[in-house]
This record gives C-alpha cells, sequence and structure tokens, in this order.
C-alpha cells in the first residue's frame, strides 16, 4: 500500500548539527512544513536562541516544552529505583530521555495536526530504535521519517559541508567533531576523536564535573534523604526532583563524581565508545543501596536484583513502553513501599561511598548481630539448620565413595 503523502512533519529539534540539517532537508525532500521540536530536559544554556535558529533554518514553527519535573518524577526515579546500569557501568542518562522525548513529541504531532514525526538518530545507534519503538506503542498512526536511513550524507563531514553550504548556524566544527546530548542526569560524548577506545577524551570537554585528581583535597559529606523510593531531601532540606538532582550535580560535580568510559554493546550489534559523566545520579544510586541495605527483605533484594539486568536492557533498547517493563515496574515500586531513610555519603575525588545509613523500619537488627548478647537468637540452632542445608551435599559424597 502507498504511504500517504506528508504535508507536515514533527522533528525532534535539538539545534545541534544534525537536527538542524535534517530540519533544512526534510522541507527540500518532502517539501513539507516542520515542526521543530524540542524537550527542555535540563540542557541549560543550550537552548539559548533556538528559536530564532530554527526558524532561520526554515521551521514552520518552533515548541519547546519545559519537562524537567516529569523527567525526573517519572523516568529517572523509577529507574534508579530499580537499580538499573546498563553492562554494570552506563547509569542510561540518554536512554531514559528518550521515551518522555517521543511521548511529548507524538502529542504535540496530535495537536498540530501532522501526519510524520521524525529524528536525527543514525542508522547505526540505539536512538532509533528507542524513538521508533515509542512512536509504535504510542502512535502508529503516524508516518515515521529516519534522515540517517534515506539520504545520501556518509558522515558528520558531509553534514558541516551542508551546513556551511546553506549558512545553517551549528557550533560542532572538522576540529572537535564529537557528539554531546544533555540533561538533568548527565551528559554523553561520542563520536569524532571518541571513536578511538585507546584516546583519552579531551581535558576541557566535560561539562559537569571536575577532574578527580584535580577535585578538592579534603572530603564532603552528604545527606540523602529517601521516602517510598523517592529521594526527597538533601541535608535535611526537601526539594523538588529537578532542585534535588541539580544540587546533587553541582555537589559530586565539585568532586569528581560520575565519570564513566566505556566501550559498551549497542543494540544494533555493534561495539561503541562513550564517555559519560552523572555526577547526581552516581551519588543516587549509592543513596537507595544504602538505604535499601536495612529496609528490604532478603529474598525481595535478591529477586530484584536478578532482574536489575533485563530491566536495564530495556530501557538502553527503548522498550519504556513495552507491557514487560511496566510489569517489572509495578514489582520494583511494591518493593520500593519499604525504603525510606537516610544515607551519609562521604564525596572524595572522584569516589562516592557511603559512611552512615538508618530507617524508622530498619530490619537490621543489632541485638541478633551482636556479639555481646544473645538478643532472643538461639545459636544452637543452627546446628540443625546447617545440617539440613548440607545434607544433599552429604548424601552426594557419600554415594561418590561407595563407587570406589
Amino acid at each position: 500500500m502507498a504511504q500517504p503523502p506528508v504535508r507536515r512533519i514533527v522533528l525532534a529539534y535539538s539545534g545541534g548539527l544534525d537536527t538542524s540539517v535534517i530540519l533544512r532537508w526534510l522541507i527540500e525532500r518532502y517539501q513539507a512544513e516542520v515542526v521543530a521540536f524540542c524537550a527542555d530536559l535540563g540542557q541549560g544554556e543550550e537552548l539559548g536562541g533556538l528559536d530564532e535558529k530554527a526558524r532561520r533554518t526554515g521551521a514552520t514553527k518552533l515548541v519547546v516544552e519545559d519537562l524537567r519535573e516529569e523527567f525526573v518524577r517519572d523516568y529517572v526515579f523509577p529507574m534508579l529505583r530499580a537499580g538499573a546500569i546498563y553492562e554494570n557501568q552506563y547509569l542510561l542518562g540518554t536512554s531514559i530521555a528518550r521515551p518522555l522525548i517521543a511521548k511529548r513529541q507524538v502529542e504535540v504531532a496530535r495537536r498540530e495536526g501532522a501526519d510524520a514525526v521524525a529524528h536525527g538518530a543514525t542508522g547505526k545507534g540505539n536512538d532509533q530504535v528507542r524513538f521508533e519503538l515509542a512512536y509504535a506503542a504510542l502512535a502508529p498512526e503516524l508516518t515515521v521519517i529516519a534522515p540517517w536511513r534515506e539520504w545520501d550524507f556518509k558522515g558528520r563531514a558531509d553534514l558541516i559541508a551542508y551546513a556551511e553550504k546553506h549558512r545553517i548556524p551549528v557550533t560542532v566544527t572538522a576540529e572537535k567533531p564529537y557528539s554531546t546530548d544533555r540533561n538533568l542526569l548527565h551528559v554523553s560524548y561520542e563520536g569524532g576523536i571518541l571513536e578511538d577506545p585507546w584516546r583519552p577524551p579531551y581535558d576541557d570537554m566535560f561539562q559537569l564535573t571536575v577532574a578527580p585528581e584535580k577535585a578538592p583535597a579534603e572530603p564532603e559529606d552528604v545527606d540523602v534523604d529517601i521516602e517510598g523510593g523517592v529521594p526527597v531531601a538533601v541535608d535535611g532540606e526537601r526539594l523538588s526532583p529537578v532542585a534535588l538532582l541539580a544540587r546533587l550535580n553541582a555537589l559530586a560535580g565539585a568532586h569528581g563524581v560520575g565519570r564513566v568510559d566505556v566501550v559498551e554493546n549497542r543494540y544494533v550489534g555493534m561495539k561503541s565508545r562513550g564517555v559519560y559523566e552523572t555526577p547526581g545520579g552516581t551519588v543516587l544510586r549509592a543513596a537507595f543501596q544504602a538505604v535499601e541495605s536495612l529496609t528490604l527483605d532478603r529474598e525481595v533484594m535478591h529477586l530484584r536484583d536478578s532482574l536489575v539486568p533485563r530491566y536495564a536492557e530495556m530501557v538502553y533498547y527503548g522498550y519504556w513502553f513495552a507491557p514487560e517493563r511496566l510489569m517489572l515496574q509495578a514489582a520494583v515500586d511494591e518493593a520500593a513501599r519499604a525504603v525510606t531513610g537516610t544515607a551519609r555519603l562521604r564525596l572524595y575525588r572522584g569516589s562516592v561511598r557511603t559512611i552512615g545509613r538508618k530507617a524508622p523500619r530498619s530490619l537490621y537488627d543489632p541485638r541478633l548481630v551482636s556479639f555481646d548478647e544473645a538478643g532472643g537468637y538461639r545459636q544452637e540452632d543452627a546446628g540443625g539448620f546447617i545440617r539440613l542445608a548440607g545434607l544433599r551435599l552429604r548424601l552426594r559424597t557419600l554415594v561418590e565413595q561407595t563407587r570406589k
């Protein structure tokens, strides 16, 4: 069946090299109106002058929506409750932003009467999957346009040349052609010189953190309060989700906390090198682990932890709106109802470590674990427990001995 004509497109737009070129290319290729949509997830000064840039590039209009509170409250915090970390290193800062951007992009497309949505993800990366799985789950009736899979440009050098030819204002240069993605949770860096996994990143590349070796010589302690699985306060001051994460970003970033340099496995099958800084998220992960150690039942914690790699894959691969993620989130949130308490963390030259934790309904009983008092625990009971636990081991050895 022939695809219906595309008359109006809503483009996920950042104002960077790729989406600026895509905006102009869409107008030329489809002879359609393009509405540029930008989600404010905490990019800060990157949003400055975006309206003028979009219009100069040819957009019919620019729609910017402040999604910061929703992002932290409904995406970042639920993911942290699940303990999600991809391949034991990446805190999923880019991955978790894509479903929210796609969700609001679809809403804008319907409001603007658009018949198509477009994104700037390449045909080699994860973001194309994340955007398009979200579109499929939320608005299967919309046409999806992925320019990187259609046009003849081979790489970013071609895009830079195209931008110069059409006088499109961009900040990327041939001398420093790595790309960045920033939101309240993190900043990511990839491409360009970073494609060589042996080559270290530029010293002046980082935006949220100082180099650990240049961090203060004195440590700093910070208290994080969690209530029912939701971070609510820093050093006793109750803060909104955005303010709380911003506060921890500043505190941890000043001590060089949160930098990682990884080679990860993309969903499409290749390995890629990414450099990330996630200062506040790194502190929150440690805070959750500290309070959970006091408040989560052993079997609940172990079951949850066994599902962490699967949950992280769902986020990384783009299945945020899939039924399996929703089902697992319900279980995670139920477990997190017990997670209320305070973690005390020490920040020092790139590291964050727990130095104290407390909870009003702690499962930790000092009388039970004490070597100085019985506390209602009968040590002689352990003998029977161990004999039963070791029964199958003794039987196995006895059977093997009879075969000799």
